[in-house]
């Protein structure tokens, strides 16, 4: 079975062979040609029911799946009677299938009246919606991943690729490989793992992107860099030129805090060269002026004519696998449908289509806003549908309390415990990877199916499945007859063609009498998708025709660059972003084991020289705090970072650790034009935090540790595994959690460290290590015994130790496809392997998705220094 990845925009495909077997590739897949980063290679690891929603819940009761349905829907009916369909709301996620968008989008904006549909793509994406918007008159990316392996210089702004969409960074590494002559520059306040490939890193003061693309623009003008044959397809040139002027290079190294020869040397290499590719991610669209920062780097492209050819051109990276068919059917607050917004003659077609009298004439809540919106009682009633929003919303807290005191929240989920879920009212069963069935679309524009292999688990039920049936319920039911999603496809497709003449990019309307056995064997295939382009268009605007009215293109004026300014009392930045092996809010890759021995617990990354002047040493738990809140982590020392910046992972949240929930620090401000949260630069502070004790603890069953300082749990197999700091007496604190005085103790102390074992009839219950500093044990040998009792008095005395007596540590995990740990990497490095390429051969570490070759770099490099 065929089917497409269910994490970031690159869309890749997956072939899974049997339900026992690790999935693989899809090597005809023009989207990634086989290759699956680490969580696409443990995707099969995620096919379990543990942790599941199974069943409808009204109130934490199971209930039928028809109750819980008359429940919503009446619920929504009495709300919309009492105080107009204003005051209801959906809020989406980007790992909604087109289907189950287009559903929901129908219903909110068609039938109940209200444009308060948005999504969690309001976080990433938003930003470049409106500059694509702004600039060519749609939102239509104009670029292929075929650019990739043609462009002569790539320059990768605000992204991480290498770890964030590591399968088409792979494709880059390998372009790179193969045409050394190709130049990659890097625009990012810290040095990452993209970093490793650059030619020339630029670490530019945060917030400062748009100054440097205004620049680049003036610096084009006065330099020959204008692509003259481009000017009689673009408007506004010479009021957006006169606005740059000012940016000349000295204003920009000012801004930027770059040298002027550095800055001088990435404008002179975009001018000189034909095929310049611009990638970008949340670096650019996560800010205040994220619509702007869009805007300057399209301007700089559309001005030199590098758009609309092989090789060239503005490319966002979108973060989800499904934001692009999100964005297509209308699934943000301030689009009406099929990229139609809200004019009079397009809310009167899209009524036409639909059959309709109640659609929605005007923009909804946007993200923050919907939020505010159930904060202060406007919004009474609001489905939350496969998303987070308690975790990943800013000011996460007021979020959390909004929900709490809101009339009628529902979520339909695949989880059963998230912090979102924890305050529905009714939860509604989700389908699942593997039990969905429908489309997305990836950041290429290229239109995947997600195919179905296996049963839904439990009574578990296709969003568009939920929200068709509501709809019934609420007496709409003609307009939500579909019996198949491939009948919702095709409606969809259809709408995209309607009455469109070629004035909307987005056009699938080739699709629109699709069967269903074509459904079934719909291959990847990029929009627009017409009578005239049967077979899909993998670039836009080679024909310099653009969606506004009058066919041109349009140059933006540059927004001046807020700076945040830090504060004795809050004088560190923190900048806020993924890991390599984590997705989203954990609720999947959070479940997979391997998947947490990368990084198996919040951190908190800091430059050297910061941490030592706040007393911090690497290992060390401290807590940052901003005016909204806290987070604690682990220290681990970053030189990448500059001075006065910090950087921890987006990903823990309650069900993880204890107060890791970094969105619960940054303030709702958000960039006026998109609406979408600046989430990469908050003030804060750090508070050292100064335990008696760490330790860890392995139980068989999920529990909050009470009393703590810091705890985060990392699953194990057949195991949980909890990291504690804590000031109370270890041995006194562990004995007062549920069950422990009824199992049968063997015991170690010496000094401050005590190793406890807890026994019930011969099987281990639970592990207990802990001393004034983090004990050193051996993680593997500990999680076999729980599934694997020691049956010798030698094997449990070993136990005790916390080591076989055979063997020694793995070290911390730098390769997870392989399961390779930094030990044996240290070894391989002293026995003679002195590249990635040879410690692949000996260990296969960097061999499948090769997302951790640039730390196999940098491994090497600081044992040859060494030396």
């Amino acid at each position: 079975m065929k089917t497409t990845c269910p994490y970031c925009g690159v869309g890749c495909g997956v072939e899974v062979k049997t339900l026992d077997a690790p999935v693989s590739g899809d090597r005809q897949h023009p989207a990634n040609f086989g290759r699956l980063c680490v969580k696409g290679s443990a995707l099969g690891e995620t096919l379990t029911h543990d942790g599941r929603l199974l069943w409808p819940q009204i109130d934490g009761q199971r209930v039928s799946i028809d109750a819980a349905l008359d429940h919503v829907a009446a619920g929504f009916r009495r709300i919309i009677d009492q105080h107009g369909p204003q005051a209801v709301a959906f809020y989406g996620s980007g790992q909604l299938l087109t289907e189950d968008y287009y559903t929901a989008n129908k219903l909110m904006k068609g039938f109940i009246g209200a444009a308060n549909i948005d999504t969690n793509s309001r976080l990433c994406m938003a930003s470049a919606v409106v500059g694509y918007k702004r600039a060519f008159g749609a939102d239509a990316v104009p670029c292929c991943y075929d650019d990739l392996e043609q462009a002569d210089v790539v320059v990768l702004v605000g992204s991480n690729a290498a770890w964030a969409h590591p399968v088409a960074w792979q494709r880059l590494v390998q372009a790179k490989a193969e045409r050394p002559e190709m130049q990659l520059v890097v625009i990012d306040p810290r040095r990452t793992a993209s970093g490793d490939l650059a030619d020339l890193h630029l670490a530019l003061q945060p917030g400062s992107d748009s100054a440097l693309f205004a620049g680049l623009l003036n610096w084009l003008a006065r330099n020959a860099g204008i692509d003259t044959s481009m000017l009689p397809h673009l408007a506004n040139v010479e009021a957006t030129l006169a606005a740059c002027e000012a940016w000349d290079v000295a204003a920009v190294a000012a801004a930027c805090q770059l040298s002027e020869h550095e800055i001088v040397g990435f404008w002179q290499l975009f001018a000189a060269q034909p095929r310049v590719l611009t990638l970008w991610c949340m670096g650019i669209n996560q800010s205040q002026t994220g619509s702007d920062n869009n805007n300057a780097i399209l301007n700089a492209h559309l001005l030199s004519g590098k758009i609309g050819r092989a090789g060239c051109g503005p490319f966002s990276l979108t973060g989800q696998p499904n934001a692009m068919g999100g964005r297509e059917v209308g699934g943000l607050a301030n689009q009406l449908a099929a990229h139609m917004g809200f004019s009079a003659a397009e809310v009167d077609r899209v009524a036409r289509f639909w059959g309709s009298d109640r659609v929605a004439q005007q923009p909804g809540l946007t993200a923050v806003n919907l939020f505010n919106a159930i904060e202060r009682g406007d919004v009474k009633a609001v489905w939350i549908m496969g998303t987070n929003p308690a975790v990943s919303m800013p000011e996460g807290n007021r979020v959390a309390q909004a929900l709490a005191n809101c009339e009628l929240v529902v979520v339909s989920e695949v989880s059963a415990h998230s912090d979102t879920a924890q305050f529905a009212d009714v939860l509604l069963p989700a389908q699942a990877w593997g039990e969905k069935n429908g489309t997305v679309t990836n950041s290429e524009r290229r239109i995947s199916r997600q195919r179905s292999f296996t049963a839904p688990a439990g009574e578990a039920k296709a969003d568009w499945w939920l929200l068709a049936q509501v709809a019934q319920r609420l007496g709409f039911g003609a307009a939500f007859a579909w019996q198949h999603p491939c009948e919702i496809f095709a409606e969809h497709a259809a709408l995209s063609g309607f009455e469109n003449h070629g004035t909307r990019a987005f056009d699938i309307s080739a699709l629109a009498t699709i069967t269903r056995e074509q459904y079934d064997q719909l291959a990847p295939v990029q929009w627009p998708i017409t009578a005239a382009s049967p077979n899909g268009t993998a670039r836009l605007f080679a024909d310099r025709r653009f969606y506004h009215a009058d066919g041109k293109a349009r140059l933006l004026p540059p927004a001046m660059p807020i700076k945040t300014l830090t504060t004795n009392d809050y004088p560190l930045l923190m900048n806020t972003g993924r890991i390599r092996d984590q997705w989203h809010t954990m609720t999947r890759t959070g479940n997979v084991s391997r998947l947490m021995q990368h990084y198996d617990e919040p951190f908190v990354a800091l430059n050297p020289l910061d941490a030592a002047a706040h007393g911090l040493s690497h290992g060390d738990v401290t807590r940052v705090q901003s005016v909204l809140g806290w987070y604690s982590g682990r220290v681990t020392l970053d030189s990448g970072l500059q001075r006065g910046q910090l950087f921890v992972p987006m990903h823990w949240t309650r069900q993880f650790s204890g107060q890791a929930n970094v969105d619960g620090l940054v303030a709702a401000t958000c960039c006026p034009d998109s609406a979408q949260p600046a989430l990469k630069q908050t003030v804060v502070r750090l508070q050292p935090l100064r335990p008696t004790w760490q330790g860890w603890l392995w139980l068989p069953d999920t529990i909050t540790p009470p009393a703590l300082l810091y705890w985060s749990r990392a699953p194990q197999p057949g195991v949980q595994r909890y990291v504690l700091a804590g000031n109370a007496h270890a041995g006194e604190w562990l004995m007062q959690l549920p069950g422990m005085s009824a199992l049968q103790w063997q015991q170690a102390q010496a000094g401050q460290q005590l190793h406890w074992l807890g026994w019930r009839e011969d099987k281990l219950a639970c592990a207990f290590y802990a001393a004034p500093w983090l004990p050193e044990i051996d993680h593997p040998f500990i999680a076999q015994a729980f599934s694997q009792p020691p049956d010798s008095p030698q094997q449990r005395h070993a136990l005790l130790g916390g080591r076989p007596t055979q063997g020694g540590s793995h070290g911390r995990t730098l390769c997870s496809c392989f399961g390779v740990g930094e030990v044996a990497i240290r070894r391989a490095i002293a026995e003679g392997c002195d590249s990635p390429a040879a410690l692949g051969a000996v260990l296969k570490c960097g061999t499948n998705c090769g997302s951790c070759i640039p730390e196999l770099k940098q491994l090497l490099s600081s044992l040859r220094v060494a030396q």
